[in-house]
């Protein structure tokens, strides 16, 4: 596990619950019937890191928060359909947000993917909205973490909770995350964490 003592984080793994997007502190607390749990696992193998993420739900949950779940994880393989050589790491953001949008969802902006692979976290930054750049074009051995993070409510704007960790939705709505590693081939991609 790479994420403990990562920048003072204190666990093997982010454990978000609900109305928290990411870096949730696993507790004591017992989950709840219609509860939406984020698991975002960071591992380190023979000196490569890899990061990948995924939304549950605990028992049964409602056709909106099943839709926002589907959306999130269908907004995740569009990104990654976009990462090829012939693509930019705009493309990413550009494919995502114009899926996701006709939902109302937000989309986080404060946090984002990243590049992965000697480090946790390495550039380039990979937005998952539209910002009208380009940015740099993709190339073989480059390794990237796509991770939708998508709000319910509508508000991409999100606080940094008391334990100064948890990233929670600033409306209080809803929240789910996916993520996979992948790395750009001469051919197209290969996704690691799949």
């Amino acid at each position: 596990p790479s994420f403990k003592n990562y920048q003072g984080f204190p666990s093997n793994l982010c454990v978000s619950i609900n109305q928290t997007v990411v870096h949730g502190i696993p507790n004591n607390i017992s989950f709840q019937e219609g509860d939406l749990v984020g698991l975002d696992i960071g591992m380190k193998y023979k000196g490569l890191y890899t990061d990948t993420a995924v939304t549950v739900s605990v028992g049964k949950i409602n056709k909106e928060v099943e839709k926002l779940l589907k959306v999130t994880k269908k907004s995740l393989d569009i990104g990654i359909s976009k990462v090829s050589l012939n693509n930019y790491i705009g493309d990413i953001g550009k494919a995502i947000e114009e899926y996701v949008k006709p939902f109302g969802y937000g989309i986080v902006r404060d946090f984002c993917g990243h590049g992965v692979g000697r480090e946790i976290h390495e550039e380039p930054a990979i937005l998952h909205y539209n910002t009208g750049q380009l940015g740099e074009k993709m190339f073989p051995g480059l390794v990237i973490a796509i991770e939708p993070m998508i709000i319910m409510g509508g508000d991409h704007r999100v606080v940094v909770g008391k334990d100064n960790w948890s990233v929670n939705s600033k409306d209080n709505s809803l929240t789910a995350h996916f993520e996979h590693t992948i790395a750009v081939t001469k051919s197209g991609h290969v996704v690691i964490t799949k």
